[in-house]
C-alpha cells in the first residue's frame, strides 16, 4: 500500500536520481529540467511542491513518485490537470493506479473541484490503461499538440468528472 504525503526535504536524493533517468521524464513536461540538479530538487521540495495540490508517493519509507492537480483559472477553475510520474524500478506493479484513485478521492473530498483531466503522449500507453483503471475517459485525441525535444506527438485527453 502507498502513502500519499508532501515531500521533504530527505526525498532531494531520490528525486535527483529518479528525474535523471530518462525514461521517467521521456513524456513528462519539459519544465522538468534535464540535468535534475541538487537545486532543482531543493526547489521542488521547498517551492515547487507547495503550488496547486501535490503530493509524493510513498511505499515502504521511500520516495517512488509524484502526483499533482494543476487548477485551472477564471472559468476553468473548477477543473484541475492530474499529473504524475512514478520512478522506473516501481513500474508495472499498480502503483500509478493507487496513486491516481487515492488523489481522485482526495481531490473531490477536499476542494470545489469538479472535474480531472490527464494530457498522455500518444505513445504512452501504459499511462492511458492506468487511466481507464481510475475510471477516466478518453474525450479527444488532439492532433500534434505536443512537441517535444524535436517531435510532434498526439495528446490524448481523459477525463473524470465529480460524480
Amino acid at each position: 500500500m502507498i502513502t500519499l504525503r508532501d515531500f521533504k526535504e530527505e526525498d532531494t536524493a531520490a528525486l535527483l536520481t529518479i528525474l535523471n533517468e530518462p525514461q521517467v521524464v521521456k513524456y513528462l513536461s519539459s519544465r522538468i529540467p534535464k540535468p535534475y540538479t541538487l537545486e532543482d530538487a531543493h526547489w521542488w521540495v521547498f517551492t515547487g511542491s507547495r503550488i496547486g495540490i501535490v503530493k509524493a508517493i510513498e511505499y515502504n519509507g521511500a520516495l517512488i513518485g509524484c502526483i499533482g492537480a494543476d487548477r485551472g483559472v477564471f472559468e476553468y477553475q473548477r477543473s484541475a490537470e492530474v499529473g504524475y510520474w512514478i520512478a522506473k524500478d516501481y513500474w508495472g506493479q499498480g502503483f500509478a493506479t493507487q496513486a491516481i484513485k487515492q488523489f481522485t478521492a482526495f481531490v473531490f473530498e477536499t476542494t470545489d473541484i469538479v472535474r480531472l483531466f490527464a494530457s498522455v503522449f500518444s505513445p504512452n500507453t501504459a499511462s492511458e490503461r492506468v487511466l481507464t483503471k481510475c475510471e477516466f475517459t478518453l474525450e479527444a485525441i488532439q492532433k500534434r499538440a505536443i512537441f517535444k525535444e524535436g517531435e510532434f506527438y498526439n495528446s490524448h485527453l481523459f477525463s473524470l468528472l465529480k460524480t
